[in-house]
Parts: structure tokens; sequence; C-alpha cells
């Protein structure tokens, strides 16, 4: 059976792997239809994703057909259409018996920290698994991703008619994006590419954009934006220490900041910013399970819609061949989805 490994950073190529055994106790054996590649893949493929460990054979944002289930599993069947949840965790830790098993002391994450879903058929603990009868593989493989943007959501507790600055129009930002709209929150995006401001402003209609520029001038043009408050909430997804660093400079006084980017570099700021602004820091990690069937539903019922991220599909095949090309893309590029079957 095929797989694509990052040997080590830089490296990628397609392995034989031996074919998984039947499903035990709690398992299940799923097909891979469709893989979502988002930042952590490519952190991982460069060496500048500080969880990943190599060799790995990637592959966390999964839309997945179950072939098989073990003994005890009721919650999915064999022909199950499913999004994985991919962040494995002990159940018995502090974080895991407070409800909050994302940072659970142990966590495995799928594709990062032990094997993942670029593959043909793999194990996976069946209580991992978010079945749907009406999403296609393609949208359930981007159900992790929106699950990263609800959960730093929640996080910051966006409410309506606050202004709130999402600083990041990648993947994960733009799952920000969708679930601070659907808290009714006055959005405000800032990037640095004229492109995806602009895809913000044509998909959303979102017209508070910033880029930045010289110091200061992204301030002065937020505070025209929000009658010189800034903003009580600011969520940062870039992943780039630079910009992390400088997030505290958009906060309004009692703001909240989220950092839902991670980043092998030191993130600083001069205490007294976050002092004068009795500014709460929050941090963001994962998701919990709770949060996958809302989004889930979210997209049944069309208050969500992945179609419009994905700005290209690449055929398991070309791989190997293909995914260095990915971390230099192309204007406009959102989204890539890795095909595994020919439907």
């Amino acid at each position: 059976m095929k797989a694509i490994a990052f040997e080590e950073p830089g490296q990628i190529k397609a392995i034989d792997i031996a074919e998984p055994a039947d499903p035990g106790p709690g398992q299940a054996l799923v097909r891979t239809h469709r893989v979502g590649v988002c930042g952590t893949d490519l952190g991982g493929f460069l060496g500048k994703m500080p969880l990943f460990q190599y060799p790995r054979i990637p592959g966390h944002e999964l839309g997945v057909e179950v072939l098989a289930v073990g003994e005890g599993v009721t919650n999915v069947t064999k022909g199950d259409r499913c999004s994985v949840e991919p962040y494995m965790n002990c159940g018995e830790c502090f974080p895991c018996r407070k409800g909050n098993g994302n940072c659970c002391t142990s966590l495995k994450v799928i594709g990062v920290m032990e094997d993942g879903g670029l593959r043909d058929r793999f194990l996976v603990r069946a209580d991992k698994l978010h079945k749907s009868e009406k999403l296609t593989f393609e949208q359930l493989a981007l159900v992790e991703t929106l699950a990263i943007g609800a959960h730093a959501v929640a996080r910051g507790g966006a409410s309506a008619g606050e202004n709130v600055l999402v600083i990041g129009a990648g993947p994960i930002g733009l799952s920000v994006i969708e679930f601070v709209r659907l808290a009714g929150s006055n959005i405000t995006v800032m990037d640095l590419s004229e492109d995806r401001l602009a895809f913000c402003q044509n998909t959303y209609g979102i017209d508070r954009l910033v880029q930045p520029g010289q110091e200061g001038a992204e301030i002065e043009a937020m505070k025209k934006l929000t009658d010189g408050d800034l903003y009580p909430l600011v969520i940062d997804a870039t992943g780039s220490h630079h910009a992390m660093s400088a997030a505290l400079n958009y906060l309004a006084p009692t703001g909240r900041l989220v950092y839902v980017g991670i980043t092998a570099q030191n993130v600083s700021f001069p205490h007294k910013t976050m002092h004068l602004r009795e500014a709460t820091l929050l941090s963001s990690r994962n998701a919990l399970p709770a949060e996958f069937p809302p989004i889930i539903e979210h997209i049944e019922q069309g208050r969500i819609d992945t179609n419009r991220w994905i700005t290209q599909r690449m055929p398991f095949a070309d791989v190997a061949q293909q995914f260095a090309g990915l971390t230099t893309p192309a204007p406009g590029a959102i989204k890539t989805v890795i095909e595994l079957d020919a439907n």
C-alpha cells in the first residue's frame, strides 16, 4: 500500500507500507478520500512546525469512509462518511479530566506526532469520527480547519456588534472569520496579501480591510474604522512572530488577544503595552470534540460554504513531485485538497 511521507524537513516521497490490521475494540478501519493541506503540513515539510516529528506520514484534515469497525463501536458503521478529529488524547491527565483533551499532556495529533491520513487506509479511534449523511468527502476534509477557527473564536468570546480584528487571511484566518461572522461581530481583516484581502471583500463582503504599511499607519487606519477605540478582540492567525508581537498594539483597553497561529520563534512586546491595556492574552490550541457536530450542521445547512476556499485539487499520484510547490503559492491560492480517488 502506498503512502506519502516526510522523511525529514524538505524531503518527501511515496513509500510502501503494510496493510492495516483488522480494527480492534474501539477502532475503525477507514479509507481516505480527501486530505486538506494546511499550514501545519507546509511547516512540517519545511521544518518550521515545532511539534512535527520525523519521519511522518502527514494528513490531518480528512474526509474518510468507514470500511469496518471493531468491538464496542456504535457511533459509526461501515459505509459512513466522516470527518476525523485528529487529536488523540489520553483521557486521564489533568486537562483531559477537565474536558480539555485538546491540551492533553501526552497528546498525539495524527499527521504531526503520529502517522496521518495521506495513505489509502488506516486504523483510527472510532470516537474520533464525526459522520454526515449529506456532506461530500471534500467538505468533510475541511471540518477540522473550521474547528480550529471555531475554538479560537470561542476562546475570545466574540459577540454581536463587537469590533473584531482578524490578522491573517489564510485558511485558518478564514475559519476564524466564518465564526466571527456567525457571532454577528464587525470584522476587520489585516493581511499582507492584496489578493487575500480582495478574497475577503468579494467572498464575505468585508470592507474593513487593512494592509500593514509604515509603522503606525495601520493603527491610524484601525482607529478610523473603530471611532478611535481599536479592537476589544484581536485574533492572530498568522503564525508569524513579527505579526504576533505587534498584535497587542491593535488591542483596545481591557481587550482580549487570541493567538491561534503557532511559531517556533519568540513572541515579544514591552510589558507596558500589555499592562496599560489590562489586556487578556489567550492561546487557542486545536479544538474540542463538541465543536465538530455543529460545524457539520453549519455546512449541511449552507451557513458555511467551504467550496469557495478550494483553489487547487491535486491527485495523490502527483503529491511527491508537486507538494514542494505549495510552499510558494500562486497569487490567489487559498486551499489545496489532495484527492485519493477519482470520484
